[in-house]
């Protein structure tokens, strides 16, 4: 703990006087861009791997950055995700899993997780993501059998996200577009699922042709 204060003050006394004004603007409100929902894994750091200020993310975090599906039962998800798209309006939602992921690890070994009963229920909203990788990748090694499951446990996440009805609202009337990514802790690399392609591509492969929009908005209209 002596570290994190030592944090905290450096916080204080260093970086916030160089941000005081925008820290001042959240005072008042946030704006987030997007709901980012990813894993609650200490290694992965949301702002350093988007480059983001604060204010920028709703993000919300959890074994297996999973989304159950839509119940009537209230869940610490299913209310985020209701203020961050009914109150909040944010205009994207991003699930971003992550390799060398303990959750799905554990996803692929349910009988192992016997003195977790709690993280085990938890991961059976993976189910149909382990039986995919069961029914089409039976023939790879454990290594690829897991980049697999990451890639369709984002997937499948992004499907249960649509039975949330604010989400369904805003998609409907054109207003919320939905992202998935992997990030691989060891290279910095991050995928974005592909929907046309059912792939995941570079993140600067598919959303080069927005990035080519800003920077040419950036290029016109200089600071």
């Amino acid at each position: 703990m002596p570290h994190f204060a030592a944090g905290v003050v450096r916080f204080q006394t260093e970086v916030f006087p160089e941000k005081q004004e925008l820290f001042e603007s959240l005072a008042k409100g946030q704006s987030p861009e997007a709901l980012f929902i990813t894993c609650s894994d200490s290694r992965i750091e949301t702002a350093m791997i988007t480059q983001t200020e604060p204010g920028e993310l709703f993000i919300c975090r959890n074994a297996g950055n999973i989304v159950p599906p839509h119940t009537q039962q209230t869940g610490g998800m299913t209310a985020s995700i209701e203020f961050a798209v009914a109150a909040l309006k944010v205009p994207h939602i991003v699930v971003c899993g992550h390799t060398e992921c303990g959750a799905m690890k554990g996803a692929m070994n349910l009988a192992g997780l016997d003195g977790l009963p709690h993280v085990r229920e938890w991961l059976g909203y993976t189910r149909a993501a382990v039986e995919v990788v069961n029914q089409i990748g039976a023939d790879l090694d454990d290594a690829d059998k897991m980049n697999l499951l990451l890639e369709q446990n984002v997937i499948l996440q992004l499907n249960h996200l649509k039975t949330h009805p604010s989400v369904a609202a805003r998609m409907a009337a054109g207003e919320l577009q939905l992202h998935g990514w992997v990030y691989d802790i060891r290279t910095g690399d991050v995928k974005a699922y592909d929907a046309a392609s059912e792939t995941f591509i570079p993140v600067h492969e598919h959303y080069a042709s927005e990035m080519a929009a800003i920077a040419l908005a950036k290029h016109e209209c200089p600071a």
